[in-house]
Order: structure tokens, then sequence, then C-alpha cells
């Protein structure tokens, strides 16, 4: 594949995934609570870093909850930026955990998501706590917390069980 080539093959995959992380929240969307928990523009974002370079995965993850915003009026701001920040490290750093591992092991994918997970989680904690200081509101440890962990243990399973599943399957169907 000549670099062109690959140049247009990793724009239109980071096309579509982003165009996805854009409707994918329409499916939980009903019920806020249960949409938040699964946090489904995420799983774009990793199967962009599978599939595209690390620039490629962390400008979705960047964009995603930008252009959501500005489409839909959702993730609320300022919450989207620190969103943004979050998925912007979690694609970057799924993408080059993932391309530092060996391939043939099933274990190189799930060891890149959850380093990007903890990332991403360190990410979005300081963004909060920027913004916090910035609007004057509260953001706690606490709140952190709960924020990072206890209403993220949904999406962190979905996530953990789909999208290595997709990966390998369209890994799979290349072959």
């Amino acid at each position: 594949m000549t670099r062109h080539n690959s140049i247009v093959k990793d724009m239109t995959v980071a096309a579509l995934c982003l165009a996805i992380a854009l409707v994918l929240p329409f499916l939980t969307g009903q019920i806020p609570t249960i949409g938040a928990m699964l946090s489904p523009m995420h799983i774009p974002v990793y199967l962009c870093a599978f599939f595209c370079t690390w620039q490629w995965a962390a400008l979705v993850g960047f964009t995603a909850p930008l252009l959501r915003y500005a489409l839909f009026s959702m993730p609320p701001m300022p919450f989207g930026i620190a969103m943004a920040f979050e998925m912007a490290v979690y694609g970057a750093v799924t993408a080059l955990i993932y391309k530092a591992l060996p391939k043939r092991r099933k274990s190189s994918i799930y060891i890149s998501m959850i380093i990007a997970m903890i990332c991403g989680r360190v990410v979005w904690g300081a963004a909060r706590m920027i913004i916090a200081g910035v609007t004057g509101t509260e953001f706690t440890w606490n709140l952190f917390i709960a924020g990072a962990l206890v209403e993220a243990i949904p999406g962190i399973i979905l996530h953990l069980l789909l999208v290595p599943v997709i990966v390998m399957a369209v890994k799979k169907g290349r072959a």
C-alpha cells in the first residue's frame, strides 16, 4: 500500500468512526442515565485506534464530543471539553500501545485498552479540575472516583467485551 493510499484509508476509516460516534449515542440516549453509563461514543474511538494511526484516533476522540455538542447540544458543556481530552487520550494511547505490542496475541487488544482507559480517566479528572477552577464549581476526589470508576463500570465492561470482538472479527476478515 502506498503512503497516499494509507492516508486515504485512515482518513476514510476515521471519518466513518466519527460519524458512528455522532450517531451511536442516539441508541442509548432515550434513557440518559444508561447512555452516560455505557459511553457509546467511546466505542468508535477505540475502533479507530486499532485501524488507524494514533493521530487519527486522537483527532476522532477529541472532535466527537465537540462536534456532537455543536450539532445536538450533547454532551453538555463545559463537561464535553473534559470528555474531548479524555477521548483523545483513549484514541492515542490505545493506538500507540497496540502498535508496540505483538499483534498475534489477543491480550494486546485488552492491554492497550486498559492502559488507555486509565490514562484517559486521569486526563478527564485533570480537565474536570481545571474546569472546576475556571467555573468556580467543586470537583472533589469522591466526584472523580464516582465519575471515573463507579459510574463508568458498565461502559468499561461493554467496551472490553464489544471492541475486542469487533477488532478480531475485522482482522480475521482481512486475513
